[in-house]
C-alpha cells in the first residue's frame, strides 16, 4: 500500500510507502494520505499523529512528476467541482492541503531523508518537525517552472527568517538537517535509527496531557496566526474559560495536590 498506518496506543503513525519513487506522491497515494488524516482527525481514541516515510532516503519528495502531468480538464473545470472529482481532474493539490482538514490534534513530521516540494510543505503543515541527520528540506518548484501550492511560501516565511526562506524559495536550493535546526525549521535532529522512537516519545508525552487542553492549544495555534495580538489574547482567555470548569482541569489540580499522575477522561 502507498500509505500505511499503524496504531501505537494513542498515536497514529502514517507512513508514505513509495520508497522506489523516493516517496513521491501520485494521485492515488495523495487520496490515501488524505483519507488516513481524516481517520486520525475523526477517531476520539487517537491523540497524536506522526507522518513519516518508508526507508531512510526520503520523507516525501512531493508530487510524482512522472504521474501528475496536466490533465485534459481545464483548471476552472476542476476548481468548481467537488473535492474527489476535482482531484481526479488534476487539482490534486487539494488532497494534500492538510490545513483544509482542520485537524485539531497535534501532527508530528518525522523527516527521514529528503523532504522536497510538497514534502517540505507537508512537514510545514505539522505542528512539530524532527529530522534524521541525513534529512534535507527544499522548495524546488521554481526549477520546474511552478510554485508551491500547499502554502509552502507563506508557511516557510512564517517558520524561519525571511532572508533564509526567500533564498530557498527563489533558488530552489536545499538546506540540510543541521541548518534546518539552526534556523528553527526543526526542533530535534537525531540519528536515522532513532527518529521514529524520538517521535513516539514526544507523542506519548503529548498524549499524557489533558486532551481538551491539547485540542485547545492546537486550535489557538491554527487560529491566531493572522489575528492581531489583542484578539489572539482574547481567544486564549475564552478557551481558558472553556476549560476552567472541566472535570479534567479539576483532576489535574487534584493529582498535583496528591502527588500522583492525573487520569484524564477528555471531559
Amino acid at each position: 500500500m502507498a500509505i500505511e498506518t499503524e496504531r501505537r496506543n494513542k498515536t497514529f503513525v502514517i507512513r508514505i510507502n513509495r520508497p522506489e519513487a523516493l516517496n513521491a506522491l501520485d494521485v492515488d497515494s495523495m487520496l490515501a494520505l488524505n483519507e488516513s488524516l481524516r481517520e486520525f482527525r475523526d477517531d476520539p481514541d487517537l491523540a497524536v499523529a506522526i507522518i513519516t516515510g518508508a526507508g531512510d532516503r526520503a520523507f516525501c519528495t512531493g508530487a510524482d512528476l512522472k504521474r501528475t502531468l496536466p490533465p485534459a480538464a481545464s483548471f476552472a473545470e476542476a476548481y468548481f467541482h467537488p473535492y474527489e472529482r476535482s482531484v481526479e481532474e488534476g487539482l490534486y493539490v487539494r488532497a494534500i492541503t492538510i490545513s483544509d482538514l482542520a485537524i485539531n490534534k497535534p501532527l508530528i513530521a518525522a523527516v527521514n531523508g529528503h523532504a522536497l516540494g510538497g514534502g517540505t510543505e507537508i512537514a510545514l503543515d505539522c505542528d512539530l518537525r524532527i529530522a534524521s541527520e541525513n534529512a534535507t528540506f527544499g522548495l524546488p518548484e521554481a526549477r520546474w517552472a511552478s510554485v508551491p501550492a500547499l502554502g509552502g511560501v507563506s508557511k516557510l516565511l512564517r517558520a524561519i527568517p525571511r532572508a533564509v526562506a526567500m533564498k530557498m524559495i527563489l533558488t530552489g536550493d536545499r538546506i540540510d538537517a543541521a541548518e534546518a535546526q539552526r534556523v528553527g525549521l526543526v526542533s530535534d535532529v537525531v540519528p536515522a535509527d532513532q527518529l521514529l522512537d524520538r517521535a513516539l516519545t514526544i507523542a506519548d508525552r503529548i498524549a499524557e496531557n489533558g486532551p481538551l487542553a491539547i485540542k485547545s492549544l492546537k486550535t489557538l495555534a491554527m487560529r491566531t496566526d493572522d489575528l492581531p495580538l489583542t484578539k489572539s489574547i482574547e481567544l486564549e482567555q475564552l478557551l481558558w474559560g472553556l476549560l476552567r470548569d472541566t472535570a479534567d482541569r479539576v483532576e489535574g489540580r487534584t493529582a498535583f495536590t496528591e502527588r500522583r499522575t492525573p487520569e484524564y477522561q477528555g471531559r
